[in-house]
C-alpha cells in the first residue's frame, strides 16, 4: 500500500494545508477536509492524483454526539466518510468532513460517480444528511411515511421502544398513497413525439428477482427505455443492530447479510474486529476459516446457477444444483452443527476444532463434484438457447464497472483480473494457489463463465486446506478472543470470573476504527466499524457488493427487452438482504 504520508503530500501539493490527517487501526490514509473542498478533492483523487482512486467504495456517515473518544479528531456533530479504491495502487483511502447539526448538508458527487446516487440517499435515508444538487433525493430503505433517521443515536433501536404498531384508515390510505409510482417524480415521461409510454411493475414479488423487490420500468412496445429499482422490503437494521449487540453477540447477525454465504459473513466482521483488537488467529484456524469460507462460496454459487438457469426457463438444472448444495451442507453440519447460519468462526478463530472425519467428508465431496460440473457445462453453458439469452446481453466495460463500484465475479467477467484473496491476501489466502477466471465482455455470458470457473478454483483450494491443514490452536491465546479457550477458563477463579465476563458482556475493545474488507461470494463485502472502547460498536457499517450491483440494472437494461430484464437479474447474483441489511 502507498503510505498515508505520500499520499497527504500529493494532496498538500496540489490544495495546501486543507486537510488533517487521522491515525486508524487499519492504517489506511485517513484524511479531514471541509465540507466545501470536498468535491474538488474527490475528482483530483479519481482524476488527476498519479495512480488515481478511481473506485467509490462506499459512502457513509457517523452520529458523533455520543461518542467519547475522538482522539484528536476535528469536532463534529455528524461525520460523512468517503472511501475510495485505487486499483493501482491496491490502496484504500479514507476522507472524512465534520458537520454541525445546524447545516446538515453537502455538495454531491453525483456528477463524479454515478454510484455515488444511491449511497448518498442513504446518507440521507439513515442520518438526514442533505446532498445539493442530487438528482433523487428521496428515502431508498425506509418507506416514504417514515418518521425520523434509523441511524442518529437518538432514534429506538427496538420496537419495543417505540410503543405498539397501529394502522388506522388513515395511515393505512396514506401508505398506499404513498406507494403510488409518479414517473415524473423520477424524471421519467409518460409521451414522446404523441407516443405514449407503458410502465410495468415487476414486483414486489420474489420468483425470479431472487428476493422481494421492485422494479418499474417504463417500456416503448417491448423496448425497455428505464428502469427504476425499489428496493428495502428486506432492510432489517442490521447496522443499527450493531450499536446494540457485543462484538460477540453480533456474529450471529452477520450470517443472515448474505443468507447464501453464510460463514463468509463472519470472516469480513471478524477481519475488522481482529484488526481492532490486534487478534492474530493461528495458522490452523485461518485454514479452517478457508476451507469453510470456500466451501460456501461453491454452496452459493451452486444456488445461483440453478436459479440462472430456471430465470431462463431450464427447470432441470435447478434441482441438481440443489442437490449438490445439500452434499455440501452435509460437510457444514457436521463441521458445525448446523447448516446455512452456522454462526461458526468466533474472535480469534472459530468455536471449535475439527471433527473426527472431516477430511472423509471433503475427499467424498472434491471427487463427486468435478464430474456434475462437467454435466452442467454441457447442459447449461453449451445450450444454445441458453446461449442467445445470454450473449452480448447487459455488457460491462471496465471502466464502467469501476465507475458503479461493480467488484468480484461481476468486475472479472470484464477483464479485469482482481482478486481480493490474491491482492490484499487475508486469512492466510497467499499460501494458496490458484486462477482467477476473467472473461472479456463483462456480458451475462461472461458472468455465468467466470462463476462456474469459481466453483472449479475453490475445490482446488479446499484440497489445499485438506492436505496441508496445520496443526496447533484453532483460536488465538488473546485475552479478547471470546470465548477464550478452555484452558484459560478452569485455572482458578478469576480466570473463570473473565471467561463469564467475556461471553455474558463481551470483551471491551480499544478505541479507532478498522475496515475488513474480503472477496465474499458476490464481490467485496467490507465491514467498517467504529469503537468507543465499549463492549459494542459504535458504529457498524456494512459495505454490501449486492448493493452497488443492483444499483447498475437501468445502465444494464436501457434499449433492451423485457425477457433480457430477467437474464440480467440473474447474472448479477445479487441477495436482497445483501443489497437492504
Amino acid at each position: 500500500m502507498i503510505a498515508a504520508l505520500s499520499v497527504t503530500d500529493e494532496i498538500q501539493d496540489r490544495f495546501g494545508n486543507i486537510v488533517s490527517a487521522q491515525t486508524t487501526r487499519d492504517h489506511i490514509p485517513t484524511l479531514w477536509t471541509s465540507r466545501d473542498r470536498i468535491p474538488e478533492l474527490l475528482r483530483f483523487l479519481k482524476e488527476d492524483i498519479g495512480q488515481p482512486y478511481r473506485m467509490l467504495y462506499d459512502l457513509t456517515a457517523i452520529d458523533e454526539r455520543m461518542r467519547t473518544h475522538r482522539d484528536g479528531q476535528p469536532a463534529s456533530d455528524y461525520t460523512v466518510v468517503y472511501q475510495l479504491f485505487s486499483f493501482d495502487r491496491n490502496s484504500y483511502i479514507r476522507i472524512k468532513t465534520g458537520l454541525t447539526e445546524d447545516r446538515l448538508s453537502l455538495p454531491t458527487v453525483t456528477r463524479i460517480w454515478p454510484n455515488a446516487n444511491w449511497y448518498e440517499r442513504e446518507v440521507w435515508d439513515m442520518f438526514g444528511i442533505v446532498f445539493d444538487g442530487h438528482p433523487h433525493l428521496e428515502r431508498i430503505l425506509m418507506p416514504k411515511t417514515w418518521n425520523g433517521h434509523p441511524l442518529r443515536k437518538d432514534h429506538p433501536a427496538r420496537a419495543t421502544e417505540m410503543g405498539p404498531y397501529e394502522l388506522p384508515e388513515w395511515k393505512e390510505s396514506a401508505e398506499q398513497e404513498a406507494l403510488r409510482f409518479r414517473p415524473e417524480e423520477w424524471g421519467l415521461t409518460r409521451t414522446r413525439d404523441e407516443e405514449d409510454f407503458m410502465f410495468l411493475n415487476v414486483g414486489p414479488q420474489h420468483p425470479g428477482t431472487h428476493g422481494v423487490i421492485r422494479i418499474v420500468l417504463q417500456l416503448n412496445g417491448e423496448e425497455i427505455l428505464d428502469a427504476v429499482p425499489e428496493i428495502g422490503f428486506h432492510h432489517r437494521g442490521a447496522e443499527k443492530m450493531g450499536e446494540r449487540q457485543t462484538w460477540h453477540t453480533y456474529i450471529p447477525y452477520t450470517d443472515r447479510v448474505d443468507y447464501l454465504a453464510g460463514v463468509t459473513n463472519n470472516l469480513a466482521y471478524l477481519t475488522a474486529v481482529e484488526t481492532l483488537a490486534g487478534i492474530h488467529v493461528p495458522p490452523r484456524g485461518q485454514t479452517i476459516r478457508v476451507m469453510l469460507t470456500e466451501l460456501f462460496r461453491i454452496i452459493n454459487h451452486l444456488v445461483w446457477y440453478g436459479t440462472f438457469a430456471q430465470d431462463l426457463g431450464q427447470l432441470s438444472p435447478v434441482f441438481y444444483t440443489f442437490n449438490d448444495r445439500e452434499r455440501a451442507f452435509a460437510i457444514i453440519e457436521a463441521v458445525c452443527g448446523a447448516r446455512m447460519h452456522p454462526n461458526w468462526f468466533r474472535i480469534g478463530g472459530v468455536s471449535d476444532d475439527l471433527p473426527k472425519g472431516w477430511d472423509r467428508l471433503i475427499r467424498d465431496f472434491l471427487n463427486y463434484l468435478p464430474k456434475r460440473l462437467d454435466e452442467y457445462d454441457t447442459e447449461v453453458m453449451q445450450n444454445s438457447i441458453f446461449q442467445g439469452r445470454t450473449k452480448g446481453i447487459g455488457g460491462l466495460t471496465v471502466e464502467e464497472a469501476i465507475d458503479w463500484g461493480v467488484t468480484g465475479p461481476n468486475l472479472r467477467a470484464c477483464g479485469l483480473a482482481w482478486d481480493f484473496r490474491k491482492k490484499q491476501p487475508y486469512s492466510g489466502y497467499e499460501q494458496f494457489d490458484f486462477d482467477i477466471p476473467m472473461g472479456r465482455t463483462g456480458d451475462c455470458y461472461d458472468r455465468a463463465v467466470v462463476r462456474v470457473e469459481e466453483m472449479r478454483q475453490s475445490l482446488r483450494i479446499i484440497e489445499q486446506c485438506m492436505n496441508n491443514m496445520p496443526g496447533g490452536p484453532h483460536k488465538a491465546e488473546h485475552h479478547l478472543t471470546t470465548p477464550p479457550l478452555k484452558p484459560r477458563t478452569m485455572h482458578d477463579i478469576e480466570t473463570l470470573i473473565t471467561h463469564f465476563l467475556g461471553v455474558s458482556w463481551g470483551p471491551v475493545l480499544p478505541p479507532g476504527e478498522a475496515l475488513g474488507a474480503i472477496e465474499a461470494t458476490k464481490g467485496n463485502n467490507g465491514y467498517y466499524l467504529v469503537s468507543d472502547g465499549a463492549t459494542y460498536s459504535y458504529r457498524t457499517r456494512i459495505r454490501t457488493p449486492s448493493f452497488p450491483h443492483m444499483q447498475t440494472l437501468p445502465f444494464l437494461c436501457r434499449g433492451l427487452m423485457v425477457p433480457d430484464l430477467l437474464a440480467i437479474l440473474g447474472s448479477l447474483d445479487f441477495v436482497l438482504a445483501d443489497i437492504d441489511r
